[in-house]
């Protein structure tokens, strides 16, 4: 099968879009339980939710009428080295139009504290903010539990900046879920003036 084009590139990591033969690797990632810790129930996904409902999600990105191919969307990241996966990242419009979209990710244990989430997390936000055509959205906006100090650093380091701290009723309980969940953002103003 031949390789899927690279989509996002930094010094050690390629994006690309999904492809079904990426099945096995996303239902490992939402299935380890540390991995899984601080998101939606706490717990890792079942296989089934996975290959049912996130897999299609994520394959449902290539050719979205509008949505400019390299800006928007879920990315499988591969060590650039090795091709070995170490997991995804996404920007996901919030709002309707091109005013607001999410940054998301999630990595595999074993690609932790080597510094890929912030390099990725950097790439997707210039990926969104610097394009030659220029901003394909005006705001970026991620959200962590309050708890999470890594997730944030993360968030920090990619050039977001911390709006507010919020509590949601989750049918679950997650330890930590009392200090509620930190909201994070950067302007694309903003971004252009850090760059100066």
């Amino acid at each position: 099968m031949p390789p899927l084009p690279v989509l996002l590139r930094t010094e050690r990591l390629t994006l690309r879009r999904f492809a079904a033969h990426d099945a096995e690797l996303v239902v490992a990632l939402h299935g380890d339980p540390e991995v899984m810790h601080f998101i939606g129930t706490g717990r890792p996904a079942p296989r089934d939710t996975v290959l049912e409902r996130t897999l299609p999600e994520f394959l449902s990105w290539p050719g979205r009428p509008g949505e400019p191919a390299a800006a928007l969307g879920v990315w499988a990241a591969q060590a650039a080295a090795t091709g070995e996966f170490v997991g995804w990242f996404e920007l996901r419009p919030a709002t309707p139009g091109r005013e607001e979209a999410e940054l998301g990710y999630r990595l595999c244990r074993a690609a932790w504290g080597r510094g890929y989430a912030t390099e990725g997390a950097r790439a997707v936000v210039e990926g969104a903010f610097g394009g030659p055509a220029g901003p394909v959205v005006r705001r970026i906006t991620a959200t962590t539990m309050t708890v999470n100090r890594r997730s944030r650093r993360v968030l920090e380091k990619a050039g977001l900046h911390y709006v507010r701290t919020f509590f949601e009723e989750w049918p679950d309980y997650i330890e930590g879920a009392e200090h509620g969940d930190a909201e994070y953002a950067v302007t694309y103003a903003e971004w252009a003036a850090a760059r100066r």
